[in-house]
């Protein structure tokens, strides 16, 4: 756990407990881009207790001992099969979170964005967290929001990450 800082406290969490207030868990998300300009976009199993079937970037909490670009690669690897380059990468946004619409996330967000030329694999995938994987454009990411079926915390993507 982290302090609103993003210090380490020194103390751990178990995931799915409450987190203690003032304290925060650090988060990732993972926005991949091709030299043609489009994003690679997961669509979140049927399974998934939050959000299902909704599309959204690769992410995921970091655990012990990660940095967050080692969590960001991790979590890539899970979710979409793609062994991502370190050095393809840069951190593009941190933002600490509290309670968002009525939800408490209290999480450190990193946001990171990397160059990738490839297609996902979801055989290679960890996980069964992602139930299809594509290449969007800008618009058809707009889209996908304007019809509600972006993950509803994404719409920085619009004004940070583009």
């Amino acid at each position: 756990l982290y302090d609103e800082k993003g210090a380490l406290t020194g103390k751990t969490h178990v995931r799915g407990e409450q987190i203690p207030e003032g304290y925060y868990h650090l988060v990732v998300h993972v926005w991949i881009k091709n030299s043609k300009g489009e994003y690679l976009i997961s669509q979140r199993s049927a399974d998934r207790p939050s959000h299902p079937l909704m599309w959204e970037c690769v992410g995921g909490s970091v655990t012990v001992g990660e940095s967050s670009l080692m969590g960001a690669l991790r979590e890539t690897k899970e979710e979409v099969g793609i062994d991502l380059l370190p050095e393809n990468g840069s951190m593009v946004r941190t933002v600490t979170r509290g309670v968002v619409n009525g939800v408490s996330f209290a999480d450190i967000l990193h946001v990171w964005r990397f160059d990738y030329n490839g297609e996902a694999d979801l055989s290679k995938a960890t996980t069964k967290e992602v139930a299809d994987a594509k290449w969007m454009t800008v618009e058809e990411i707009r889209a996908l929001n304007g019809s509600g079926r972006l993950v509803p915390t994404l719409g920085y993507f619009f004004t940070e990450i583009i």
